[in-house]
């Protein structure tokens, strides 16, 4: 039988009431704690990139750069790529998983969350999860909004305050609620 954890990444459904939901909010406990710290002390970018390996569980590469604050629910299921840049007060709910590429730019209060409730109002105390993937060399803009279960294809641009709820083609501009792509990039190689 898989364990909770393994439940979770592969988006079954997981009860509050799950015996073993201690063990998942005992990671959501630690998470809130480590990033109380990042929010609230003055931490040079060597102690963030530290504090984001704990976080993690996984290095963080020397190339990237968080502006705090920042908000994430469970931690470790985020895999950063290099040269990653996000600005202040994004927010990501990754039990789900999400997996971010290389020369990745994130805007201020951009939301990404994997997680879901049931519909059913009898069940919603049930969540499910579906994983975000951001590839390489995407921005997204301010205030933007990525649901569960989308792809982000190299490249692309994400306008500012879109709601991304459907998977967005390579070398495109999505923008509006819900996004819908406005333009093709042309590619030039440097």
């Amino acid at each position: 039988m898989r364990d909770i954890f393994e439940r979770d990444l592969r988006g079954e459904m997981v009860s509050m009431d799950d015996p073993e939901f201690p063990k998942l909010y005992g990671v959501i406990t630690n998470a809130q704690k480590l990033i109380h710290k990042l929010n609230t002390q003055e931490l040079s970018p060597e102690e963030i990139r530290a504090l984001m390996g704990e976080l993690t569980g996984k290095p963080f590469d020397a190339t990237n750069t968080i502006l705090p604050p920042f908000y994430v629910d469970f931690g470790r299921n985020i895999n950063f790529g290099k040269h990653f840049f996000m600005n202040s007060a994004c927010s990501f709910m990754d039990r789900g998983g999400i997996d971010i590429g290389d020369h990745v730019f994130i805007a201020p209060k951009v939301c990404l969350t994997t997680i879901n409730h049931d519909s059913n109002p009898y069940n919603r105390r049930t969540t499910f999860c579906k994983p975000i993937v951001i590839q390489d060399r995407v921005w997204i803009g301010i205030n933007a909004t990525i649901c569960p279960g989308v792809t982000i294809g190299e490249n692309s641009i994400v306008g500012a305050g879109a709601v991304v709820t459907k998977d967005v083609p390579p070398n495109v501009i999505v923008g509006g609620n819900p996004a819908r792509v406005f333009k093709r990039i042309e590619v030039q190689h440097a």
